[in-house]
């Protein structure tokens, strides 16, 4: 387990550089306190990265400047994603729920940081007809290699968890069997804001939000969730290494924009904020390629 209990990944004010740190208040909501244009102060983590065993807090405090990805592409490697994963989405979709875990991949170069613009991309647009819809998702962070691992030890290998934005682009999805085009567009899956620790929180009972142009649309909870993180990394193991670094987006609730009447989708110069329980706000604002750069 982690010597720290929240890890936030930032440029500091003081520094112009990028740390590591413990936001001295663990109850504050870090994403949301800097949308709000409030200082937050941290203790820096000495370390080389969230996945170094060794990495603990200091008393050095610093003032976040920029908050960033919790996790670079480079140390997460693969992302891994699961679909249907929500008994009251199944419901929505009118699908039945999956006997196992329905898997997908997306390469790095979908992943963005707090308050990094969604980048719709030309193949996408116009918006009204391919519907970029978003996802909030409690996301399961790999501390440690893992291989084979029985259910009741795989929480042993989670370092924590954070939040993401599984934004998807349902006619290219809906188009084929086979997601990996859809899902894989460069600039438009968001993690963050922190990591918690394993043993800070209980994953199986969290409220999870999407809050688009200030209007929520998806509100639900991870006791809805058909396979818990403990089975997804036992799952997903099995004769397959897990890396450290690796992440698992464990699907979302119901409310996407797909199954609204009328439907929703993201469109230039909207907001859309996630949010998780004990983890905080992660928010991003949503730009189509060629156009003009979106507020938050």
């Amino acid at each position: 387990m982690p010597a720290w209990t929240k890890l936030v990944r930032f440029k500091a004010l003081e520094t112009g550089k990028v740390h590591l740190g413990q936001p001295v208040d663990l109850k504050l909501d870090v994403g949301l306190e800097l949308l709000k244009g409030s200082k937050v102060v941290v203790h820096e983590i000495a370390g080389a990265s969230a996945l170094d065993p060794t990495a603990r807090v200091t008393q050095k405090k610093l003032t976040v400047s920029k908050l960033l990805s919790p996790l670079t592409r480079e140390e997460i490697g693969i992302v891994r994603c699961i679909g249907l994963n929500y008994t009251d989405h199944a419901a929505e979709a009118k699908m039945p729920l999956p006997d196992r875990p329905n898997l997908f991949y997306k390469p790095t170069s979908v992943i963005i940081g707090p308050n990094e613009p969604i980048v719709i991309p030309q193949i996408a647009q116009p918006a009204q007809e391919v519907l970029p819809d978003y996802e909030v998702e409690l996301v399961v962070v790999v501390g440690k290699d893992a291989k084979d691992v029985p259910v009741e030890k795989a929480t042993d290998y989670v370092l924590g968890f954070t939040a993401g934005n599984d934004v998807s682009f349902r006619k290219h999805q809906l188009a084929v069997t086979q997601w990996g085009f859809s899902k894989s567009f460069d600039n438009t899956t968001p993690l963050g804001p922190c990591i918690v620790a394993t043993s800070a929180i209980d994953s199986t009972k969290l409220g999870v939000k999407t809050i688009l142009n200030e209007q929520v649309r998806q509100d639900g909870t991870t006791s809805n969730l058909v396979f818990g993180a403990a089975q997804l990394v036992s799952y997903l193991s099995q004769g397959t290494t897990l890396k450290a670094g690796t992440v698992i987006y464990t699907g979302t609730p119901k409310g996407v924009g797909a199954f609204a009447n009328p439907k929703v989708f993201l469109k230039n110069g909207d907001h859309v904020h996630v949010w998780v329980e004990h983890i905080g706000t992660l928010a991003n604002p949503v730009i189509e390629e060629g156009q003009v750069k979106a507020r938050l």
